[in-house]
């Protein structure tokens, strides 16, 4: 016997899938509401980042130049003045970072404290280009700029060590490519062309919010960082050349030579624009692989997958049991699923 059209399979079927749709509608509202908590926590970690520090990016010392040059200029003899940079040819990073979890409100993000040790040298070889160039280089205004990507975050510097000379950090007025510095006068003496190289060292303790990077300005870069993390993510523009990662934390060491980075061994204000240090950053982030708005987006995707399996099953009790389920029913249940993906 054949049932009425309004009571057959086929009109279940379409009533069935005109419900799932129409769940289509809560399911997007609560997708809304998991992208406004996202949202709101991205705002407290800036928030907490603004106040704690920023991710960090630190780099071994430039050496600033002014150097003065006669030119001709509608016959007349005029002096110009260019800011001369100059990269070391060696420097060696130790990073150990301290993380912990600071919350704001409901939301919370990742801060650490790093204790970052700096040494390297300046090239002979590399000193004598300010001779070789020509011009007359004050030496007496020379600054060693530390580049610090939030000199907000700076809780602690040694005073510089340059070979036998302690000069303390002082704020700059200027920068190193864009990158904010911390600058240490250095009346550097006027080298001569057989001077041995120049040694240096200082020690900074900065706060940082969820990454730390190095910059490779040296013709030699060597980098070691370690911290008490268990899910660092390595990143940047070079990955560590050996790395170590358990419940304990976590270590990386990289190398990294000129010949790996487009950036000259040195330059002129004028040729800076073209000098991008962040784009050869290396680095670590203290990631969480789950977090709570993650995982949320990720089941919300299959929220209408879910839906649609529990009322195929429904519509199977009815036809293989002969079991009558109203409209309201499934209605209802489709509201539970999607207050699940609230709650």
């Amino acid at each position: 016997m054949t049932l009425p059209f309004l009571h057959g399979v086929t009109a279940k079927v379409l009533g069935i899938a005109a419900l799932a749709l129409l769940m289509l509608i809560p399911l997007s509202q609560v997708e809304r509401l998991v992208a406004e908590r996202q949202s709101r926590a991205d705002d407290a970690t800036r928030l907490i980042a603004q106040r704690w520090g920023e991710a960090q990016q630190v780099g071994g010392p430039v050496l600033v130049v002014p150097v003065h040059r006669t030119t001709m200029q509608d016959d007349r003899a005029v002096t110009v003045e260019h800011i001369e940079y100059l990269l070391p040819d060696r420097v060696v990073i130790r990073a150990t970072l301290a993380p912990e979890v600071r919350s704001y409100g409901l939301y919370s993000s990742v801060v650490y404290v790093a204790d970052v040790k700096v040494e390297g040298r300046f090239a002979a070889s590399d000193l004598a280009v300010f001779s070789e160039l020509g011009g007359e280089p004050q030496w007496q205004r020379a600054q060693l700029r530390v580049p610090v990507g939030d000199v907000h975050g700076i809780r602690g510097a040694s005073t510089l060590h340059v070979g036998d000379r302690e000069i303390a950090f002082a704020p700059a007025d200027g920068n190193v490519a864009g990158v904010t510095t911390i600058v240490a006068p250095v009346e550097w003496p006027r080298p001569a062309g057989n001077d041995a190289a120049v040694p240096f060292s200082f020690d900074l303790t900065l706060a940082g919010s969820e990454r730390l990077s190095l910059l490779p300005i040296a013709r030699t870069t060597t980098a070691h960082v370690e911290g008490a993390w268990p899910d660092p993510g390595f990143d940047g523009a070079f990955l560590p050349k050996s790395r170590n990662v358990d419940k304990n934390g976590f270590s990386g060491d990289w190398q990294v030579l000129d010949l790996n980075r487009a950036i000259a061994q040195h330059w002129r204000d004028g040729d800076a624009t073209g000098v991008d240090v962040r784009a050869n950053a290396f680095g670590v982030s203290l990631t969480r692989p789950a977090s709570p708005y993650q995982r949320n987006t990720r089941a919300g995707k299959y929220g209408a997958l879910f839906i649609a399996l529990t009322f195929a099953a429904f519509f199977l009790f009815e036809v293989l049991r002969g079991l009558r389920v109203h409209p309201v029913q499934y209605l209802l249940v489709g509201a539970a699923l999607c207050t699940f993906y609230v709650v």
